[in-house]
């Protein structure tokens, strides 16, 4: 009895290996189908099959994120103001009720006196909220020189700044990462 056993004519995957590797130095935000359909117009004849088994092979099929840039900003001393509504410090901070529901708060404080001028609770606070919560405090108090704030989305986003632009009203942003920045400790010595 004769037995014939079936032996793959694979051939080395080393030419493959080094036009995917080619590939991504030259464009590293490509997928694996603008890599197989480029690889395809220059010539090559592999199939879809054997070019993914090669790119998952190299890892390439792995998720990159992309971290969020922010602007550099260089460190500012923090004067103490000579009056009312000079500086007002604004963060937000969040906690949750007893049912594992998050909230937020927006602290809008005076940086002469450390008044809170105001504070908003709510589960979700965005910048178009915030910019009519502002209008509506400007209203009541008048506006400040210029506002503190860290390099948040809401305080970032183009509704705040406009807003303060319009109202010009100055900008005061924190080195990103050193939120001790935000705050203002006054020590005076007798």
């Amino acid at each position: 009895m004769r037995v014939f056993y079936y032996h793959p004519k694979r051939k080395e995957d080393s030419e493959l290996v080094n036009c995917l590797n080619e590939l991504t130095e030259k464009h590293p935000s490509y997928g694996f189908k603008k890599m197989f359909h480029s690889l395809r117009n220059e010539g090559f004849g592999w199939n879809h099959k054997k070019v993914y088994r090669v790119y998952k092979k190299l890892g390439l099929n792995l998720i990159r994120k992309r971290r969020r840039r922010l602007a550099s900003r260089e460190r500012q001393n923090l004067e103490v103001p000579e009056k009312y509504n000079e500086v007002w410090s604004m963060d937000f901070m969040s906690d949750a009720l007893f049912n594992s529901r998050r909230f937020r708060t927006l602290n809008v404080i005076d940086d002469y006196n450390r008044e809170a001028i105001w504070i908003e609770i709510g589960l979700s606070i965005g910048a178009k909220h915030m910019t009519d919560l502002l209008d509506w405090i400007v209203k009541e108090r008048g506006k400040p020189k210029a506002i503190r704030t860290d390099n948040g989305p809401e305080f970032t986003s183009s509704i705040f700044t406009n807003w303060c632009h319009k109202h010009r009203i100055e900008i005061r942003y924190i080195q990103p990462g050193k939120p001790v920045q935000n705050a203002l400790y006054v020590f005076k010595l007798n």
